[in-house]
């Protein structure tokens, strides 16, 4: 049985105002019982989980975003969701963490971001139960994410949150781990005067600790939807793309390679 961690307890503040939680932003369409309707861009990363085997999908959520309940209350195919809440902003870390106590050490844990749109679609599936992994895609502009610094061999160096003199152009947009690493990474982030907000510091010091992380640069094709700007370049990579005859429906996705 395989957890699909979705953090979506943040205030979206780069692309409000909003009436409505910004993992609801319309983007795209899917096609429900012959009729098509807008698709929300969390859609997306649910899709994606579904594909690498998830069976059970945890939303953490912030006490205001009873929509994103709402919108999900029927589930997706034959996963229904789970929904924790994060009492007050603390970081990506903070929120993965939330979702800790329902899983069991060797269970497989897949960690996305809800308000990204990426490709191939099925590249989740391809990495492995037993080890930590990150999805890797090329951007242009590393320096806004989170950079992984891997060595010949793919195993993580560090990760170079939103560095300036970023040393790679390979930024993770997801990962895979046992929960039994999940919560080892707990451990050190509840220790004293960590309680890192982002998951690529906690990363690192993990790995010079002994850890051991892999870089799977798998991925062809990312967007961040958390901006106006984002937003834009997903409608428009969407639009000018061909149907994924592969997807399973009654979703639709589309397949990119940049």
């Amino acid at each position: 049985m395989t957890w699909g961690i979705i953090p979506a307890a943040g205030i979206g503040s780069r692309i409000q105002p909003l009436a409505f939680s910004k993992e609801l932003l319309p983007v795209g369409s899917r096609i429900d019982n012959g009729v098509e309707r807008p698709r929300a861009v969390s859609e997306y990363l649910i899709e994606r989980m579904l594909l690498a085997g998830a069976t059970k999908i945890c939303f953490v959520i912030s006490p205001t975003k009873s929509d994103i309940i709402e919108y999900f209350a029927g589930g997706m195919r034959d996963v229904r969701f789970a929904y924790v809440v994060q009492q007050s902003p603390g970081g990506l870390c903070d929120a993965i963490f939330q979702a800790l106590p329902f899983i069991a050490p060797d269970e497989p844990v897949l960690v996305g971001l809800p308000d990204t749109i990426w490709y191939p679609s099925d590249a989740l599936a391809e990495l492995p139960d037993d080890r930590f992994s990150f999805l890797c895609f090329p951007v242009d502009e590393p320096q806004h994410f989170d950079a992984v610094v891997s060595g010949p061999d793919g195993r993580v160096r560090e990760i170079q949150v939103k560095q300036a003199t970023a040393t790679s152009r390979w930024i993770w947009g997801a990962f895979k781990l046992p929960g039994r690493i999940l919560g080892e990474l707990y451990a050190l982030w509840r220790e004293p005067g960590r309680g890192d907000p982002y998951i690529g510091t906690l990363v690192t010091e993990w790995v010079s600790r002994g850890g051991t992380a892999w870089a799977a640069h798998a991925g062809t094709a990312y967007v961040d939807v958390g901006t106006l700007h984002g937003w834009r370049d997903a409608v428009h990579l969407l639009e000018s793309a061909e149907p994924d005859e592969d997807a399973p429906q009654p979703y639709r996705s589309i397949a990119v390679v940049r």
